[in-house]
């Protein structure tokens, strides 16, 4: 793992609309690890690993999203090593179950 870190939260309408297979899309464009899962409170949770550039474009994809989204907000941290580790052995950008 090299650059940066980032835990990312997107709230709005998120779910339904194709947003994880959007932020796996983007994902593979920008060169970025990590991983993205809905959550029961209706967002959607992911995290980045890359270059600080590419990170940062990332999440404003997020800001977008796919057509039939709405994004009412994008929060992101610095993540925690717990988080890193739930990405599956083997893959570089994991779609993980809800949570």
């Amino acid at each position: 793992m090299s650059g940066v870190i980032r835990h990312v939260r997107v709230r709005g309408r998120v779910q339904g609309v194709g947003f994880r297979m959007f932020v796996e899309d983007a994902a593979a464009m920008h060169g970025i690890e990590g991983w993205v899962r809905n959550r029961r409170d209706g967002s959607v949770e992911a995290l980045f690993i890359g270059p600080k550039d590419e990170v940062a474009a990332m999440i404003e994809d997020c800001r977008s999203g796919p057509p039939g989204a709405r994004v009412d907000g994008v929060d992101h941290r610095e993540a925690r090593p717990d988080e890193v580790a739930l990405r599956r052995r083997g893959e570089l950008f994991s779609l993980l179950s809800s949570f």
